[in-house]
């Protein structure tokens, strides 16, 4: 369940909607007994929150009607965010002319609580690749665009990001707090993070936080199998990295 920045009262039927989809979104197609017991919620309620949701097209079932996932409303509204973000809009250019100079796979991210969460992305042109999705969300201490962002910040803010337990996701992943605090010296001092094999098996990640707010919520990042970089490689990519980000210093607000 996600929290509550506001301290409002939260409107109960719609705070267990909301986080029904969260739990499709993060965890894939469920029955009821599953999504039941995911959310602490009785059957019989959890099922007419469904059907209701279903009915507006939020949630869709499969053919036998017993797997819940998300449905196309989701979609809609998905887009229709990522068409309103101006940082979307300001850096694709940019991300078209990172891709082609590199030849590597791009991504936009934000931070969102204790993760980042890929908001546009530019194919590779090799075969070898990284596959993943706009939309995708990676726990911000095994990322090199997570710790990018966190270095903006004074340590103790950084720690508080993370969250209370790191969970591996590859066997390279930091897990020590301390350990991700003493990496994000190293991104201040050096201008760019970056890690090898922290978040997908066989891939680098080179990152630079982006001038958009302060502390920073942005960053780009390139990836790379491991098999392409070489020294030559890495320090192009960082070259091509820092002078993305130079361009995009410049003085930048979103309209009320």
């Amino acid at each position: 369940m996600a929290d509550n920045p506001t301290g409002t009262q939260p409107v109960k039927s719609a705070a267990r909607a909301l986080d029904i989809l969260e739990d499709l979104a993060a965890h894939g197609p469920a029955s009821l007994h599953v999504l039941a017991k995911r959310m602490g919620l009785p059957k019989s309620s959890l099922h007419a929150l469904l059907r209701t949701m279903q009915g507006r097209g939020w949630i869709e079932t499969d053919p036998t009607g017993t797997v819940y996932s998300l449905g196309i409303h989701a979609l809609l509204v998905g887009s229709a965010y990522l068409d309103g973000d101006l940082v979307v809009a300001r850096t694709a250019p940019l991300l078209d002319e990172l891709a082609r100079a590199t030849g590597e796979t791009v991504h936009l991210a934000r931070l969102e609580g204790s993760h980042v969460v890929y908001t546009a992305k530019r194919e590779s042109v090799h075969p070898l690749r990284m596959f993943s999705a706009v939309g995708r969300r990676l726990p911000v201490y095994s990322t090199a665009l997570g710790r990018a962002i966190l270095a903006q910040m004074e340590d103790e803010q950084a720690r508080s990001m993370l969250p209370p337990v790191l969970e591996p996701v590859t066997q390279y992943t930091t897990t020590d707090p301390e350990r991700v605090i003493g990496l994000l010296a190293e991104v201040r001092r050096d201008g760019y993070a970056l890690e090898h094999e922290e978040s997908c098996l066989g891939l680098a990640c080179i990152a630079v936080a982006l001038p958009f707010t302060q502390p920073g919520r942005y960053a780009i990042s390139i990836s790379v199998p491991l098999v392409r970089l070489d020294e030559e490689a890495q320090k192009n990519i960082v070259e091509q990295l820092l002078a993305a980000r130079q361009s995009l210093e410049q003085p930048f607000s979103r309209k009320s």
